[in-house]
């Protein structure tokens, strides 16, 4: 996609995209993991295994990113817009505050989070209490209920933006359905003052470092997706635009 949108700096993207989740990753584990380790606790792994980690990373991830866009790069070929445009953008109206970036990414967060907050409470109980988890099947489900609202979501976003004439539609795509991880991680602080009995340091910073990672994926994940069905959206209406 850089590649067919006109992007010329192709190894200054793949290092990004390398780093956008690695890099994260490894700053909150290395936190909690030197606080294990203060603590003296099995929590913390040994300093073999963080070098062969981070040999896996180097040595197999890495290369792979590098491998997987130079086959984008060259494969990628034309973006094909649906129609001409003109050279001289247009001017953008103002617009009353519910048809804003901040009501959009509200909406478009809010919504498909709704979707999943009745699963939430079982996984949280899950991974951070002593219930069990056996109900797999209705979490796909929930899974493709989630991509569903999140892709139908960003279309209707996306079409409110565009009868503003607002034609920046691409990152307000991103951040309206990436916002779901914000509400998740606000519903993690709820269940963990309210619901656990978590307490200390250590347990804090597991709990709300690797949800922040885990909101973080939501992020990426459900911002893809709002991308993707925003383009496919936009490729559809304006390809039957008549123009001479």
């Amino acid at each position: 996609m850089f590649k067919k949108m006109g992007g010329d700096n192709w190894v200054w993207n793949i290092n990004l995209t390398s780093a956008l989740f690695a890099l994260p990753f490894f700053l909150v584990w290395a936190v909690i993991n030197s606080v294990a380790w203060a603590y003296g606790t099995t929590r913390a792994l040994p300093a073999s295994t963080v070098i062969l980690l981070m040999a896996l990373w180097v040595f197999i991830g890495y290369p792979l990113t590098v491998l997987g866009g130079i086959f984008g790069k060259n494969y990628a070929g034309t973006f094909a817009a649906p129609c001409r445009t003109k050279n001289i953008a247009r001017e953008i109206p103002s617009v009353p505050w519910y048809r804003s970036a901040v009501a959009h990414c509200a909406i478009g967060g809010f919504l498909p989070f709704s979707a999943i907050s009745v699963e939430l409470y079982y996984i949280f109980a899950t991974l951070w209490g002593r219930e069990q988890y056996t109900l797999f099947g209705i979490l796909f489900v929930v899974y493709g209920i989630l991509l569903s609202v999140t892709a139908c979501i960003s279309i209707a976003l996306t079409y409110f933006q565009l009868s503003a004439e607002d034609y920046r539609w691409w990152w307000r795509s991103i951040f309206s359905a990436g916002s779901t991880g914000v509400f998740v991680f606000l519903y993690a602080l709820f269940y963990y003052y309210k619901r656990s009995n978590m307490s200390g340091l250590l347990q804090t910073l597991e709990f709300l470092g690797y949800t922040a990672l885990t909101c973080y994926v939501f992020f990426l994940m459900l911002a893809t997706v709002s991308f993707f069905a925003s383009l496919k959206f936009v490729r559809y209406i304006y390809v039957n635009i008549k123009m001479d």
